[in-house]
């Protein structure tokens, strides 16, 4: 199927209709979604949690600015301008009208899909656990994004973060209640076993489900080809860059500590060079060097 010529959301539901497994690794700046692109990855995810590990050097636990993860958003759609870019929008940044103007300035910066979630905001003083809204109230900061989103076409990824707190019955009512809604993609957050998983895909209705893949949380953590099997359409892998990147410049650190230039795993300069672009700009810049 061709989509030349297509927005980014109408790129992404063409990739959704066709069959197999989509893989989006987290990113968060230009140089993560230059080397994600640069791999081959038509699309990727930009999670909250990567965001505050790059901008803030903390956890991802609200403390994010809706600028900030628009601006980061930015970055990456910058650097890589072909790249589907999920987004994740949180709460929203407030109520309903909050919502709305969220969803819509994503959308007319070209984001492909956005991610909202029906937990309480502000957080409770604690690393643990989330609170979340009431059905009737989480219903309609959907209902707010789905009606903000026909103006660009942009997805939305209906996220329920109280299968912890309430139950996986609660929760899967959660996710029929935004299928029906409208949303575009469905996500449980936290699923126990793969019993939950499967039977978010059942309640989904048709809908393409969102996991999240990358190992080291309290959930189930299928790979890949088990949650294909599962029914699951789409796996995002937020630290899968974040990790190693982090001890990458750990490694750097320590190597300067003990007197070293670089670490060993360094890249050797002529390929980060590349990496970057330099020949790129050279090509480009040379046209406006003014000629004698």
């Amino acid at each position: 199927m061709t989509t030349t010529g297509l927005s980014a959301p109408e790129r992404l539901r063409a990739l959704l209709a066709e069959p197999g497994f989509i893989v989006m690794p987290g990113v968060w700046d230009g140089l993560t979604a230059k080397i994600s692109a640069g791999a081959g990855f038509k699309t990727a995810f930009i999670p909250g949690s990567c965001v505050a590990a790059g901008r803030l050097g903390g956890p991802d636990l609200d403390l994010l600015s809706f600028a900030e993860v628009f601006d980061s958003f930015n970055m990456v759609i910058g650097a890589s301008p072909s790249t589907l870019v999920v987004v994740d929008g949180d709460h929203g940044y407030g109520n309903a009208m909050n919502v709305q103007r969220t969803v819509r300035a994503y959308g007319r910066a070209g984001a492909a899909a956005i991610l909202i979630e029906d937990k309480v905001t502000p957080r409770a003083l604690s690393s643990s656990g989330k609170h979340c809204l009431p059905r009737a109230e989480a219903r309609m900061k959907i209902r707010a994004a789905v009606e903000a989103a026909k103006d660009s076409g942009i997805l939305i990824l209906a996220r329920t973060d109280c299968r912890p707190t309430q139950g996986i019955d609660e929760a899967l009512a959660r996710i029929e209640m935004y299928a029906e809604e409208g949303a575009d993609i469905l996500f449980l957050d936290a699923p126990a076993d793969e019993s939950d998983i499967r039977r978010t895909v059942e309640a989904a209705n048709k809908k393409p489900v969102f996991a999240t893949l990358s190992p080291g949380r309290q959930k189930a953590t299928p790979s890949r080809t088990e949650a294909e099997k599962l029914g699951v359409k789409i796996g995002a892998y937020p630290t899968a860059l974040l990790s190693p990147a982090a001890a990458g410049m750990k490694a750097g650190i320590t190597a300067l500590a003990s007197g070293a230039a670089a670490a060993e795993s360094a890249l050797p300069t002529a390929e980060l060079h590349g990496m970057l672009g330099y020949a790129e700009y050279d090509a480009q810049a040379g046209r406006f060097i003014p000629q004698e």
